[in-house]
């Protein structure tokens, strides 16, 4: 199963995807595994971005000249091979996970894609590595798609390391909807971080109805 906007019917959904860039074999087969897994229990579908947004990120990737990025949360690479692909031949992603399995996926994705040597990937706990990192302005573009009541805290650690005007997108940030009525840690974690964010003037905000709730922050 292709993932999907909460907010779109099937049909609508293939036709946001008809009139985007497709995907090709290789993104067409790394959702196919995924799905695949989830079908199993191994893996849940709905960790996986939408293909629309993965074009959207690839895109901005481009659009914004990013050399150096960084993504937290990686499951089965879907998203970061999209920005691995939108970043110049010297570019960088650092991505960061917990799990030897699901990005074990990622790796032979990335692979035949041809993008592998762009991307260095660290297995750990994404909020110790992070501030390890050194305090400086190091990355152009960040991708958040991890656990939803960290994610508070790794804005507060990506934000001196992002670069002036540096963007910074958060996965999930509409939960099904649930933002407005929280059910759960998750959901009061993100609505809280929402109305944060909207009053944060270090950061221009923009929360898009895009898939699950994508949030685009750009440093100031």
């Amino acid at each position: 199963m292709t993932p999907r906007s909460f907010l779109l019917s099937p049909e609508l959904a293939d036709y946001v995807r008809a009139s985007s860039d497709p995907v090709d074999d290789v993104m067409a087969d790394l959702i196919r595994e995924t799905a695949e897994m989830a079908a199993r229990g191994e893996a849940s579908a709905t960790m996986q971005i939408a293909p629309e947004q993965g074009v959207l990120m690839r895109l901005l990737t481009t659009a914004l000249g990013a050399r150096r990025a960084i993504e937290i949360g990686t499951f089965t690479g879907f998203s970061a091979l999209c920005i691995a692909r939108g970043l110049p031949e010297d570019g960088s992603l650092l991505c960061l996970d917990r799990s030897e399995e699901w990005t074990a996926v990622a790796r032979r994705y990335w692979e035949r894609a041809g993008v592998a040597g762009r991307i260095e990937l660290r297995i750990g706990d994404a909020l110790t590595t992070l501030r390890g990192l050194p305090r400086a302005e190091t990355f152009d573009l960040a991708f958040v798609d991890a656990d939803k009541t960290g994610y508070a805290a790794y804005v507060e650690e990506l934000h001196p390391r992002m670069s002036r005007n540096g963007v910074v997108l958060l996965d999930n940030t509409l939960r099904g909807g649930q933002v407005l009525e929280p059910r759960d840690e998750s959901d009061r974690a993100l609505a809280e971080l929402n109305t944060a964010l909207a009053r944060d003037p270090r950061w221009e905000t923009a929360l898009l109805p895009l898939a699950d709730g994508l949030t685009l922050l750009r440093k100031r």
